[in-house]
């Protein structure tokens, strides 16, 4: 289990780690990765890596968990969905779509650590459910919301999916693409579709 320093140096060992961490994994990816190059990386020991760090799993899990808590505070919007939903909207996705493209090759060697860890899936869940309830919370008793009788949570759940794979199609994979698609004009496709799935047409809202 990782160990959270208390004295101001080893909060800067800690962080130098994790950024370490993050360069090692974005080149190899989950699999490939070794605490041995996160060390080198680090300039530190392989045994003064491990004071901080039990495994790799314990490593990655701490590097997943801080930027999916720094997802979760970018895509919270200063403006109020019940003001302005398609500006809220646009917003929350903008922030969240502008840090996952900072760190999208963390969040592709993330995707592929779901599929051999289960402690990655439960952590990938977890996260996105926070998402989505965070949302659902805010759009309970607004009576512009526009379902047709569909569950609000299960319509969030899908629209959070096409949030997420358009991120990660477009920037964590971005070197399959034939074009590149700014951080803005994504934005603005996927909130397209949040408020359509909400709110129907913007002169209908």
């Amino acid at each position: 289990m990782a160990i959270e320093p208390t004295t101001p140096k080893g909060r800067r060992t800690r962080q130098s780690i994790l950024d370490a961490a993050s360069t090692v994994f974005t080149k190899d990816g989950y699999v490939d990765a070794r605490m041995s190059d996160v060390a080198a990386e680090a300039g530190l020991s392989l045994g003064g890596l491990y004071r901080y760090f039990e495994n790799k799993e314990d490593l990655f899990s701490s590097v997943i968990r801080d930027i999916h808590e720094e997802l979760f505070r970018r895509s919270r919007s200063s403006t109020p969905i019940s003001d302005d939903p398609e500006a809220a909207l646009f917003e929350a996705n903008l922030g969240y779509l502008q840090h996952y493209h900072d760190n999208s090759g963390v969040m592709r060697a993330f995707i592929a650590a779901t599929t051999v860890e289960q402690r990655f899936t439960t952590i990938w869940w977890t996260m996105r459910e926070r998402h989505v309830a965070r949302f659902v919370h805010a759009i309970e008793n607004d009576d512009r919301v526009r379902l047709d009788g569909l569950d609000p949570a299960t319509v969030a759940r899908a629209m959070a999916s096409l949030v997420e794979q358009t991120a990660y199609t477009t920037f964590a994979h971005d070197a399959l693409n034939t074009t590149t698609v700014d951080v803005e004009t994504v934005a603005r496709i996927v909130t397209r579709a949040w408020h359509r799935s909400f709110y129907g047409e913007p002169d209908e809202a």
